[in-house]
């Protein structure tokens, strides 16, 4: 039977680098060549994983900020989907900037970002050569009401700032770390997850839940394992996750987990 392999980026299909090395982009080919379908599910926006879609030659519907949207890049799709927050939210928790102990706020949607201080800005991590006052986050710039908010702490404040948030705003929106080397947390609008997003894509594409196999390697992706017909955590991946998982590969994302496993399971 075909799958549907729905893959998240950091930690599970990216390398240490941040890079889908050669013989995991191989991998992913041979499975498309041989009638599967590939389809990523990441908490980064459109901008920082379209390299990635691109690279992959992928034509399927893509996943971005862990289900808040849910489109086919470059083309107009009946079932596209794009949840978002209340701005006020956004400046309630710059008011408490401080005290949740962050570095950065950030608003985002899906072609453009603000962000409350300019020194934070890095081109790598926003996907753009440069940001400039109208990047800057306040009342006057972020008009519209944001598709995802991602702050950043310091790693040993992370789980201290995902539970006071919870908290304070846990009704309205749902917060989740964003995997690989950066200590950031996402933050959707309330029943956005992965998995709502990936129920949109399959029913689209008339696939059978039970023909999803899913990859994932952080709390962001628990509901996605546990949706799909067969969850793999990573190696790598957080005891949270592998709680939940069908199985886990047995290399890390650093060692090309994901394509060993997907060669063995699908016998490529």
């Amino acid at each position: 039977m075909k799958k549907l392999i729905a893959i998240d980026l950091d930690g599970t299909t990216l390398n240490q680098e941040s890079k889908i090395t050669d013989k995991t982009a191989k991998t992913l080919h041979r499975a498309i060549a041989d009638g599967h379908s590939v389809v990523i599910a990441t908490g980064r926006p459109y901008r920082m994983s379209k390299n990635f879609y691109h690279d992959l030659q992928l034509t399927t519907p893509m996943i971005n900020f862990n289900g808040a949207l849910v489109h086919l890049p470059g083309k107009k799709w009946a079932d596209e989907q794009e949840a978002s927050i209340n701005r006020r939210i956004v400046f309630e928790m710059l008011a408490e900037k401080k005290n949740l102990k962050l570095d950065f706020i950030a608003a985002e949607n899906r072609d453009t970002f603000f962000i409350d201080d300019l020194k934070f800005f890095d081109q790598h991590f926003f996907a753009s050569d440069f940001a400039t006052s109208d990047n800057l986050l306040t009342v006057n710039t972020l008009r519209t009401n944001p598709t995802s908010i991602l702050l950043r702490s310091q790693p040993e404040n992370v789980v201290g700032v995902s539970d006071e948030l919870k908290q304070q705003f846990g009704t309205e929106v749902e917060v989740n770390t964003w995997g690989g080397p950066n200590p950031i947390l996402e933050v959707v609008a309330k029943g956005i997850q992965k998995a709502h997003g990936l129920k949109r894509v399959i029913k689209s594409l008339n696939v059978k839940q039970e023909d999803v196999l899913a990859f994932g390697d952080e709390h962001n992706d628990v509901d996605m394992l546990k949706f799909a017909g067969w969850g793999v955590a990573m190696a790598n991946g957080t005891d949270q996750l592998k709680a939940v998982a069908n199985d886990i590969t047995e290399k890390p994302n650093t060692e090309d987990g994901l394509a060993d496993y997907l060669t063995k399971y699908l016998d490529l």
